[in-house]
């Protein structure tokens, strides 16, 4: 914004510079040659009266060449005084035969020996150097008795009106640099607190808390602008701070009740009757999934809570990891679970971000997913194509969990991350929370989450995260697979032979 200002600044006063020092300049320049050529007039005018009564009084050859020399030697220039015939008179300077034969053919004292009431002023060069030269006739009448031809070299104007020239550059310059010294001081002083201002709403996007603006500096707008922020940024902080704390005690508060109930449950047990023990069972289950709800509220509290930076994760071996955890899981299920893992390099993402996604992602799976089916994990390295040499559009790296299960329309696919929003017939257990805290992980780590149909039938859960590596950086050929028994044991398999947690050959 500072150099915007100043670059206004100095235009608006390179306008006005400009508007008024050429103007200026033209007119002094025609100025100062009028000046020289009225000069040139009045002098030629006043040798040809001289010359005049020393012809009159017949002292022309010993008066009128001493005239001559002391007005050239004034004007800085060329005198030169010629009879009726064109013979000259008196010169200031040595004349050769030809340019005394060559003065009547000079268009000022032609006109001036046939009687012109105007002078003859016209530029001219001679011998490589431009002068202005002026012609008056001698004596008065229809024939006059002679001519002055008067030339003075244009080099001294020519100087003059370069010199006023470079005094306006001058000037203009020293207006430029002192308008930019004022102008960058009123732009620093007017955009301070709309830097202010951008710092604090930076802190206040990344999560921070935003420091409060100063509002007694700069122009009036920007003063009333930082206080309506200042309001808005407190107003956001206590909303959000009674946001947290609400879920947060809240959560605490059912944690002990819910424990109590469930121990009364377990303990009710021995009492009741063998008709009532399914319904014994239903409170029980129920119990536990309002348990999992409130931890899954404590987790998205703390999540919106401690807000943190994205750093480098290494995806591959958080699914190496998640897979060794929930392997013994999904066998006692008999869902196969496999993972191919790529060269994809590590990603940006919040701390423990990525275990947690997976956690959901693979909870979701495994209850949707019926025996005999398999659940993959992938990673995929994705890759813009550049269109320039220094293109720097980011890479992503897409975490796949898809199963085989029934599957979900496009309308659940898109309510899936409402919170507590459950699929009509989804199988028990679920608190309809898992989706929506891996989307809120996704997006505090600068990526996505989705939900796509599989083509085994299920969903193909995906999400994005930003890579932590270069494009040029990242190994994109020949993907590099590792497939995992879901009975923990690690081992290196081609990508076209995964290896599944059940003993059987799949078809």
């Amino acid at each position: 914004m500072t150099r915007r200002l100043l670059f206004s600044y100095l235009t608006l006063a390179a306008l006005v510079l400009l508007c008024l020092e050429i103007p200026l300049g033209f007119v002094y320049s025609r100025g100062e040659r009028d000046r020289v050529v009225n000069a040139a007039k009045d002098e030629a005018e006043s040798v040809s009266a001289y010359a005049a009564l020393s012809l009159s009084a017949g002292r022309a050859e010993r008066d009128l060449p001493a005239r001559v020399a002391h007005c050239a030697e004034r004007i800085g220039g060329k005198v030169v005084v010629v009879d009726d015939t064109g013979a000259p008179l008196a010169t200031s300077h040595p004349l050769s035969a030809d340019a005394s034969r060559a003065l009547m053919s000079r268009p000022g004292i032609a006109a001036a020996l046939h009687g012109s009431s105007t002078e003859d002023v016209r530029t001219s060069t001679i011998g490589g150097v431009e002068y202005l030269s002026v012609a008056a006739p001698v004596g008065q009448g229809v024939r006059p008795e002679g001519a002055v031809w008067l030339t003075v070299p244009t080099r001294m104007v020519h100087e003059r009106v370069h010199h006023v020239w470079m005094l306006l550059a001058a000037g203009g310059l020293g207006v430029l640099t002192a308008v930019t010294f004022v102008g960058f001081g009123i732009a620093r002083w007017t955009g301070r607190p709309i830097r202010e201002l951008e710092r604090a709403t930076h802190e206040l996007a990344e999560g921070g808390r935003a420091e409060p603006v100063t509002v007694t500096k700069g122009p009036p707008e920007v003063r009333r602008l930082a206080a309506a922020f200042n309001r808005t940024a407190a107003r956001l902080a206590h909303l959000l701070d009674s946001q947290h704390a609400f879920a947060g005690e809240a959560s605490h508060q059912l944690k002990t009740p819910l424990a109590a109930l469930r121990l009364r449950l377990e303990n009710l047990e021995p009492n009741v009757a063998a008709r009532g023990r399914g319904s014994l069972t239903a409170a029980v289950t129920e119990t536990d999934r309002l348990s999992r709800m409130v931890e899954g509220l404590l987790a998205m509290a703390r999540l919106e809570e401690h807000a943190a930076t994205p750093g480098p994760v290494d995806v591959g071996e958080a699914c190496a990891e998640r897979h060794r955890t929930w392997a013994p899981l999904f066998d006692r299920q008999k869902v196969s679970l496999v993972l191919f893992a790529g060269s994809v390099g590590p990603v940006l993402a919040l701390p423990g971000s990525v275990e947690q996604i997976l956690d959901n992602l693979l909870s979701n799976a495994l209850r949707a997913s019926p025996p005999a089916t398999t659940v993959t994990i992938e990673l995929r390295l994705h890759v813009p194509p550049r269109r320039a040499l220094r293109d720097a559009r980011p890479c992503w790296v897409d975490l796949h969990i898809t199963d085989e299960g029934p599957g979900m329309t496009a309308e659940q696919r898109a309510r899936a991350f409402d919170r507590f929003w459950r699929a009509p017939g989804a199988p028990k257990g679920g608190t309809g929370l898992g989706l929506a805290l891996v989307q809120r992980l996704a997006h505090a780590s600068g990526g996505e989450a989705s939900l796509r149909a599989a083509a085994t039938g299920g969903v193909d859960a995906v999400v994005r995260l930003p890579s932590a590596e270069a494009a040029s950086g990242v190994q994109r050929g020949g993907r590099e697979v590792l497939a995992l028994h879901v009975a923990g044991h690690l081992h290196r398999a081609p990508a076209s032979q995964p290896v599944h947690s059940d003993s059987t050959p799949r078809t």
